[in-house]
């Protein structure tokens, strides 16, 4: 069985067994996957211990595709493994980061991840913890009401977005079986579909991407998360947030 699920961004309580009672069926042979904002690695350090075991101990493989919320700092730290026919992160045995540009062969179907997006929660600005004035300008920033700031290498990653090498090993990989999938899983939305919202809705490198993937590629479905709502955009097309929903 493979379920996916949208953002969680380190809530993980969907996956109590109140509410997701499916999981007394399944197995590690099972998955979940997240489409981004997982947020399970967000410390780097021994505070993501509890969270990340108890996400181990859950009956069934949990995987997930990087957003713009996520450490990558730390999430680099873990060893790339095999799996399935893709590279992953493995953070613990059954905990996996799907990596950008891979294909996984899951119950006989094709998957194809490209996790990332791009921050807007910015507009006042990416502060660096090392400039002479950090201190000040984060007081300011804090008495600012609604004020919307990252700190990098905190709470902020350059590496949000792909890098060129990733997006070449996708098309390598995508080259490599015809562009032809049965499940497509990111972060963000094509820019066809990211323009039609009001959260998010500008176009980028990523974007601009996957509208070429959405033209070239052969697949049934296309999963997503980012947009935080839960509808489908179309026959094929779904926005994902707190639900869970079986595809296979």
């Amino acid at each position: 069985m493979i379920y996916v699920t949208g953002d969680c961004h380190g809530n993980f309580q969907r996956f109590q067994s109140e509410y997701f009672p499916e999981q007394a069926n399944m197995t590690k042979d099972d998955t979940v996957i997240i489409t981004g904002d997982c947020g399970g690695v967000w410390f780097g350090d021994s505070r993501d211990d509890e969270t990340l075991d108890w996400l181990e101990r859950l009956p069934f493989t949990l995987a997930f595709v990087c957003g713009n919320h996520e450490n990558y700092d730390a999430l680099e730290r873990y060893p790339v493994a095999e799996w399935h026919g893709g590279k992953v992160h493995r953070v613990r045995p059954h905990v996996l980061h799907l990596m950008r540009g891979q294909i996984f062969e899951l119950e006989g179907c094709r998957f194809f991840t490209m996790g990332g997006a791009k921050s807007h929660d910015i507009e006042d600005g990416i502060l660096e913890p090392d400039a002479p004035d950090f201190e000040r300008r984060l007081m300011t920033l804090q008495r600012k009401h609604r004020a919307r700031y990252r700190i990098n290498h905190i709470s902020w990653w350059v590496r949000e977005l792909p890098s060129d090498e990733e997006y070449a090993e996708a098309r390598r990989n995508l080259d490599a079986v015809g562009w032809a999938v049965d499940y497509i899983i990111t972060h963000c939305a094509p820019t066809s579909i990211a323009l039609m919202g009001s959260r998010h809705n500008e176009a980028d490198r990523l974007t601009d991407f996957l509208q070429e993937v959405r033209e070239r590629a052969r697949y049934h479905y296309w999963l997503f998360g980012h947009y935080h709502d839960n509808r489908a955009i179309d026959e094929k097309h779904i926005l994902l947030w707190e639900q869970i929903v079986q595809v296979i």
